[in-house]
């Protein structure tokens, strides 16, 4: 198979097998993108006088039959072809002859490509979007369902102060808006339409790239032809860096029911088929989910790094080091997915332990429930710590169960439909910023 580049020379198998890498598995990924790109430019060329109006017309004909076998798993990368923009061409091409000739005027593939990622990870980011209002949703209706169920709570891994499930269970919701932000700013970045900007330096044709950047959907454009060949690697880390952020939530979650599940806490349970046995001790309910999400999560936020290591000295312009950048961002967002949806199918057969606070092991939970006692009826806080203290030494203090927690944020007050409104608040800069 011909590439778009020959010049009378063949190159040497391996050398071709090498670099192309993986980018035929991955750049079906991109087809509709890549695609939809097209249309855009071949709109714009025609609007500038580089095609005429009939070749605008066959050209875009041919383009969304390409489009509908996409859309119907009908499309394929043929042996032999590099890439996703080369396959686009050659059949306009073989379709069109001289006028699908016409089609990469203007553009070049390091701006095609650039393209395509922005539109890809700008869909990505929006379904991202969807699936954590799910979970939100999710632990936000738990909040409501066991605010009065207390647990322990924690502070350097010893039992500390109570808790509640609705405390617990509410903080990560809440924690999902802060991801929502790093969202926000990814999208930002990869908003910004870069065709044009050619291989890096434009061109001499009057392109209108106002006009890709309406039809394309870009609040904006990268202006500068340099500065958007730049942006490539960081934007993919904009990307996986706001992934990290709800990785980091979720893993810490993950980590949460890991431990919750144990023999050791039993605070909390899930179905018999949401968990695995082992081979060869009869007993366990293994929450392999939660460990895999827990990886998935690691994985995740290492990527970050991978980028940051592929790109981080390199000069400006165009490198081939660029094209290992998919091999690390598709997985991570395949990974993100898969464990976002998991995590709320875990979360819909959770079972709580409400029973928790009657084992005395919980007792010196209460302790400073007894030292604000004492404060309120006028003992300096000082004194009424030491009291306490040597009640808990002597092995007779007896908790008062009964706690009144009222401040914002506390286990009475949890305040879950303000944390929806912040929600709701990052949703909508998500949407119209």
């Amino acid at each position: 198979m011909a590439k778009l580049w020959e010049k009378g020379y063949k190159t040497d198998l391996q050398v071709e097998k090498f670099t192309a890498g993986k980018d035929r598995e991955f750049d079906m990924r991109l087809a509709p993108y890549d695609i939809i790109g097209s249309i855009a430019h071949v709109t714009m060329l025609q609007s500038v006088g580089l095609l005429t109006d009939q070749e605008s017309i066959d050209l875009k004909d041919k383009l969304e039959v390409l489009l509908e076998k996409v859309k119907k798993g009908e499309f394929t990368i043929d042996e032999g072809v590099e890439d996703i923009h080369s396959q686009v061409e050659l059949y306009l091409t073989a379709e069109l002859g001289e006028t699908g000739k016409k089609i990469h005027s203007g553009r070049s593939r390091n701006d095609q490509i650039l393209l395509d990622m922005c539109l890809f990870t700008k869909a990505e980011l929006l379904i991202f979007r969807d699936e954590i209002v799910v979970l939100f949703d999710t632990l936000q209706s738990l909040s409501e369902k066991y605010k009065d169920v207390l647990m322990p709570g924690y502070t350097h891994g010893q039992i500390a102060m109570p808790s509640s499930f609705g405390l617990w269970l509410g903080a990560y919701a809440e924690a999902l808006v802060d991801d929502l932000y790093f969202l926000n700013a990814a999208f930002k970045v990869v908003d910004q339409n870069p065709l044009g900007s050619a291989a890096g330096y434009g061109n001499s044709f009057p392109l209108d790239r106002n006009l890709t950047t309406d039809l394309l959907g870009f609040s904006t454009l990268k202006y500068n032809s340099i500065a958007a060949q730049m942006s490539r690697g960081k934007s993919e880390k904009a990307v996986i860096d706001a992934l990290s952020m709800v990785a980091h939530t979720l893993g810490k979650l993950a980590s949460d029911c890991v431990l919750f599940t144990g023999g050791n806490f039993g605070f909390i349970s899930f179905p018999d088929e949401f968990t695995t046995g082992s081979s060869i001790m009869p007993h366990k309910k293994n929450p392999d989910v939660w460990e895999l999400i827990r990886a998935n999560c690691n994985l995740t936020i290492g990527a970050s790094t991978q980028v940051s290591l592929l790109c981080g000295n390199l000069s400006h312009g165009y490198h081939r080091d660029y094209q290992l950048l998919k091999e690390i961002l598709f997985p991570a967002t395949d990974r993100m997915h898969q464990s976002l949806q998991m995590a709320n199918l875990m979360l819909s057969g959770v079972v709580v332990n409400s029973s928790l606070m009657e084992d005395s092991r919980y007792d010196c939970l209460f302790t400073v429930e007894e030292v604000n006692k004492l404060v309120l009826q006028g003992v300096p806080f000082r004194e009424a710590y030491r009291i306490t203290g040597e009640k808990v030494a002597r092995g007779d203090f007896s908790p008062d169960k009964k706690i009144a927690h009222t401040h914002i944020g506390s286990i009475g007050n949890l305040c879950n439909d303000l944390i929806r409104k912040k929600l709701e608040k990052a949703l909508y800069q998500l949407k119209n910023e």
